[in-house]
């Protein structure tokens, strides 16, 4: 039984030192490696080209929309494509499954779901609800799209039914705590964008759906600032992060309390720059400010 090809889409902006990886954990499954690059200056296109990618270019505006572009634009063929970030790799036991798993998918299965585990100072994280998360990361070609968010953004199918693999998808993240805090001031943003526009929300499902759901329905009712600290207690006490060390007390407390903390910080600014506005005919719009792309 002949293997059906992948094509993975990977989007850059300066990566040169996450970008071997990634390439390397691709090497021997996908069967072409699209590059959609917003304006690196460092050697991601050069080691992009090393690595046999195609490379194609466009201007960032968020992460939705340049997927969603890269999805309209890619010259391949390939029956199935791949979602994945210059700093998540493969691993192993995952490409194995997938290597034994993508000839005897039936046609009605459109979409396969990943675990994605992340690792952080070193450590591979455990604990404090990080694992697993589940992502909707391949998918028949042309079946998805992704959701014109900024942020919390998420693979939607247009038909067909999804199914879990084993094995995992490492999210490194070896970036320095600088660039880490300072990517995620840029994500705070973005998400204050989303919590204040008036824009649907695509209808999710699985576990995407429930996070989704958990987050609108419970998180963003509890009073802003106090919520903040109810999700670090239920992620570093409650869900055991406490166990992952100290790298663990790093994470939980940076990505459970001070960036839920950044959020709502934003937007309280927000209202008081609004309460100082003449009169408008509307609400005002957050613009999010522009920097690298990038998960949690």
């Amino acid at each position: 039984m002949s293997r059906p090809r992948v094509a993975a889409i990977i989007l850059t902006k300066n990566e040169e030192r996450d970008l071997p990886g990634c390439l390397q954990s691709l090497q021997g499954f996908v069967s072409d490696v699209y590059v959609v690059d917003s304006g690196s200056t460092d050697r991601t296109a050069d080691i992009a080209q090393r690595y046999g990618a195609t490379i194609l270019t466009h201007p960032f505006e968020n992460y939705a929309r340049q997927l969603n572009w890269a999805l309209d634009n890619i010259p391949t063929d390939a029956e199935w494509t791949l979602r994945i970030d210059a700093d998540e790799r493969l691993e192993p036991r995952l490409v194995a499954e997938l290597q034994k798993e993508l000839p005897k998918l039936s046609n009605d299965i459109a979409g396969l779901i990943i675990a994605r585990r992340i690792r952080f100072l070193g450590r591979t994280l455990r604990f404090g609800d990080t694992y697993p998360v589940w992502l909707l990361r391949i998918w028949r070609s042309g079946c998805a799209r992704c959701e014109d968010r900024w942020m919390d953004e998420h693979m939607v199918l247009s038909s067909g039914r999804t199914v879990r693999l084993k094995g995992d998808l490492i999210h490194e993240i070896p970036k320095n705590l600088d660039e880490w805090t300072a990517k995620h001031n840029w994500y705070a943003s973005r998400e204050c964008s989303d919590i204040l526009s008036s824009d649907q929300a695509e209808t999710l499902e699985g576990a995407a759906a429930t996070r989704r759901w958990a987050k609108q329905s419970l998180y963003l009712r509890l009073p802003p600032f106090f919520r903040a600290f109810a999700y670090w207690f239920y992620r570093y006490v409650l869900k055991l992060g406490f166990l992952d060390g100290k790298a663990g007390l790093i994470y939980h407390f940076l990505q459970g309390f001070w960036y839920r903390f950044l959020v709502d910080a934003k937007l309280y600014e927000h209202a008081v720059h609004q309460q100082h506005l003449p009169r408008q005919s509307g609400p005002g719009k957050f613009m999010p400010a522009r920097g690298s792309i990038d998960e949690n």
